[in-house]
């Protein structure tokens, strides 16, 4: 196709995504108000596009710098250790065993660095389905809507503050749970963590565990580096090693010191969010701030919240294989910790019931739709006065919080249904017959 910059809802469709680009090229684009709807805002937040031309070339190259610039820091480390640390160490008949030992380890740890960067490049985070393989993940606008409202497919936590489904502007989808709209890669991610731009990608549901093992190796890698080629920068400082030797050193253990010290610090703090069961943007949104980071709706335990992130093989964990189990569409276990957050489900579905909390406690709980605005972030499951959205799904109730409605109802039918007699005092029994004379 020729240089220059594409007008009508070619451009319109290119800038939304590939797919509509296609169908705009196919002779296919989009005619309803719907369509064009999106295609307008779309076109707003991404500005014009221009394919094939000079200013489309420099932006992408620009977007690979970061890739290149992490590349070049691997292949530098790797060149010094081995060229200055490693081979002067085999050439030596007191330190070859120990020049062997560090090579394979160094090694093995370097391909596995190499490995979970190219897969958290090419591994897709995962996004939500389109209408031609899920359509009741397309939101239609309420005054546009023909008929009956879809049901959500899964079960979820989170709502908007009327109660309604989550939805995306851009996209045009009902959002599952975690998700988020990335500008940078133009679409919703799934179980969205952060956008990284060291990567070129999101870290999202599907490579999530590639993101966290290249940081491990990372890690690894730079105390590694920095340790052991220690004695070698010692060493260096002979008046008889040659100065490039000595420069070449020291600028590699800087450099390892340095970028050790940084993915050091952001590994425990990924743990952290693991163990806490948070992602970055979960960690950063105002209402963690506001109410607390030690608190997370998807918390299930230790345990629990490391397998959802690195398989539940534990002898695989720290393999780039054995991936989670999921889709990354539904976060609700109905084997997860009731006690711990089956009263905050009630009353964020609208009911006034207290089952499950004791009577002590009962005095200082939140209201119900303070609960709800504080946990879910919806009115207590119930829509605003004077809202003309729809009926909400109310996605809150679990199947555990619909059973404790249930013998509630069923106690209450149960006890006034009992017979009266129960409450009445007994008949008073007869007198003692006559004695005899």
């Amino acid at each position: 196709m020729a240089e220059g910059t594409l007008d009508g809802s070619a451009a319109l469709a290119a800038s939304a995504s590939p797919q509509r680009a296609m169908a705009a090229h196919r002779g296919q684009g989009e005619t309803d108000e719907v369509g064009s709807a999106r295609e307008r805002r779309c076109a707003v937040m991404e500005g014009p596009l221009t394919v094939g031309g000079p200013k489309m070339q420099r932006t992408e190259f620009m977007k690979f710098l970061p890739v290149i610039f992490v590349w070049a820091n691997i292949s530098g480390l790797y060149s010094i250790f081995m060229f200055y640390h490693i081979s002067p160490m085999l050439q030596h008949p007191n330190y070859h065993w120990v020049g062997q030992r560090q090579l394979i380890i160094f090694n093995v740890l370097t391909a596995l660095l190499m490995i979970c960067n190219v897969m958290c490049i090419l591994v897709h985070p995962g996004t939500i389905p389109d209408k031609e393989e899920d359509p009741v993940w397309e939101f239609i606008p309420p005054e546009q809507q023909t008929g009956p409202i879809a049901p959500c497919p899964v079960q979820m936590l989170e709502a908007k503050q009327t109660g309604d489904r989550r939805h995306c502007k851009w996209c045009d989808k009902y959002k599952p749970d975690r998700c988020h709209h990335c500008r940078v890669c133009r679409m919703c991610i799934l179980k969205m963590d952060h956008h990284c731009p060291w990567i070129y990608n999101c870290v999202g549901f599907y490579n999530h565990k590639y993101f966290f093992l290249l940081l491990v190796y990372a890690t690894l890698d730079c105390h590694f580096i920095f340790w052991t080629m220690l004695d070698s920068v010692k060493a260096s400082t002979d008046p008889r090693t040659p100065f490039a030797t000595m420069f070449v050193l020291l600028l590699g253990e800087s450099l390892t010191a340095s970028l050790g010290t940084a993915v050091t610090a952001f590994l425990v703090f990924h743990i952290w969010l693991i163990q806490r069961a948070m992602t970055t943007i979960e960690f950063c949104e105002k209402s963690m701030k506001k109410y607390g980071h030690n608190s997370s709706v998807y918390d299930h335990g230790t345990w629990r919240n490391f397998t959802a992130v690195l398989g539940d093989n534990v002898w695989l964990w720290f393999l780039p294989f054995s991936m989670p189990a999921g889709n990354g569409l539904s976060f609700v276990d109905e084997v997860a910790t009731l006690a711990k957050h089956s009263d905050e489900v009630i009353y964020a579905s609208g009911s006034v019931s207290s089952i499950g909390l004791s009577n002590a406690s009962r005095a200082h709980d939140k209201p119900p739709a303070e609960i709800g605005r504080r946990r879910y972030g919806c009115n207590g499951g119930r829509r605003q006065p004077g809202s003309s959205q729809s009926p909400p799904i109310s996605p809150r109730r679990s199947s555990a919080a619909t059973d404790l409605l249930e013998l509630q109802r069923n106690a209450s039918k149960f006890d006034a249904a009992a017979p009266s007699s129960r409450s009445r005092t007994p008949p008073t029994p007869p007198p003692p017959p006559p004695t005899a004379l």
